[in-house]
């Protein structure tokens, strides 16, 4: 929001449905992110020139055929593109088509077979609900039983209501898990900054898996090396594979990777930015995001470039005590406005403001993002924001970029 926010071409700018922290850079308005009937109405409306989405589930909704069949030109994949997020079994197949190094792995829809073919194979595995769960359908299973559980969950349970009704198992890779986000045309890629994301809930990657719980950019372990093999082996075999498909792909693709000792091999592709990857690679960009999304929109990507500050990024994600499982709402935050100050920024994610003051309004809150000559000293200025924030029903792990020192 905030490098949309900054771009001169920029004259106003809306977020749908937005919140209080949000209102600083742009006005709300209240539409859902996934009612594309309205959003378009407001959109033709309120004469609109440029929408950018930010959640999969408005882009699986056909948000960009909408709005670009009303004459709005919209930043994203279509429906039919989008499709590589919405399905992990679509993504798989379309990833052994292109000769895509991924994981080995097998889709089900009966709990039972799952279950059998779990204890032939053995653990540690990895089980996945098909479809959007909002990065919470995810098990890494350490043993057979943890693994049939997660099964049972999806297929029998429906906790993920359909988007679990069939499940991707697939074999567990040992690595270092990074962040890779290109922009594409449908044809040609223009690469953005790295990051490695931290996708567990706990100290130690411990714990379920979340939306993320924090990021630093660069991610050392992509060296100049991997980052090659990332776009001859990964990125662009998938492009030409969507292209052969009549699917184009336009928009923002994000990869999530392991670094194996193999090299960099696939675990999912989102078809969108990020969270809390986003916020580092946008505090690190120097030119203006605007033309770059207008010539992805545009078919134009060839004849752009990106300039990124040599400087670290680093992202605390601060949730509500009980994340990603159940947790309390309208919990009180005090000294928020006043936390950060020339430290960093805070993003707020899940805000709401009240009489008295600032409360909680989901499970991931807030995004506290701060640069530095190195990153160790992001981190240090990031976590001084945290100590800062007086908030007793909301945590944050503690060691978000230890891994990327360990490298340096």
């Amino acid at each position: 929001m905030k490098a949309v926010a900054t771009s001169p071409l920029v004259t106003a700018l809306f977020c749908a449905p937005g919140n209080a922290g949000i209102a600083n850079d742009a006005e709300p308005v209240g539409i859902p992110a996934d009612d594309v009937a309205g959003l378009v109405s407001w959109a033709r409306s309120n004469t609109i020139h440029l929408v950018v989405p930010g959640p999969e589930a408005a882009l699986v909704a056909g948000i960009v055929d909408a709005m670009e069949g009303e004459g709005i030109a919209c930043i994203g994949p279509d429906a039919a593109a989008s499709r590589l997020e919405a399905s992990k079994s679509l993504m798989k197949e379309i990833a052994d088509a292109a000769g895509v190094p991924t994981a080995r792995w097998r889709r089900f829809d009966d709990a039972e077979e799952a279950r059998a073919w779990i204890a032939t194979t053995g653990a540690p595995i990895v089980v996945k609900a098909d479809g959007l769960t909002g990065g919470k359908g995810v098990t890494v299973a350490s043993t057979v039983a943890e693994a049939c559980r997660a099964v049972d969950e999806a297929l029998a349970e429906r906790v993920f209501g359909d988007a679990g009704s069939s499940v991707v198992i697939e074999e567990f890779l040992d690595g270092e898990e990074a962040s890779y986000h290109v922009l594409v045309d449908g044809t040609s890629v223009l690469p953005l900054a790295t990051a490695q994301d931290h996708k567990r809930v706990g100290d130690g990657d411990t714990g379920p898996n979340t939306g993320g719980m924090g990021c630093y950019s660069p991610a050392p372990v992509v060296t100049p090396e991997i980052e090659a093999r990332i776009l001859d082996d990964i990125i662009r075999p998938t492009i030409a594979a969507m292209r052969r498909r009549g699917t184009p792909f336009r928009g923002v693709l994000y990869a999530g990777l392991m670094i194996t000792s193999d090299g960099p091999r696939l675990l999912e592709y989102n078809v969108r930015f990020g969270d809390p990857e986003c916020q580092v690679l946008l505090a690190r960009l120097e030119d203006d995001l605007v033309p770059a999304l207008l010539a992805t929109r545009d078919g134009t990507l060839d004849s752009m470039s990106l300039s990124w500050r040599r400087e670290s990024a680093l992202t605390v994600v601060m949730a509500t005590r009980g994340y990603p499982g159940t947790y309390p709402k309208a919990t009180p935050i005090r000294r928020l406005d006043e936390a950060a100050g020339e430290d960093g920024v805070i993003l707020h994610a899940g805000t709401a403001r009240k009489a008295d003051g600032w409360v909680s309004a989901g499970g991931r809150v807030l995004g506290v993002t701060a640069c530095g000559a190195s990153l160790a000293e992001a981190r240090d200025r990031a976590y001084r924001i945290v100590d800062r924030i007086d908030w007793p029903e909301g945590f944050c792990r503690h060691d978000i970029g230890l891994r990327g020192l360990a490298h340096r």
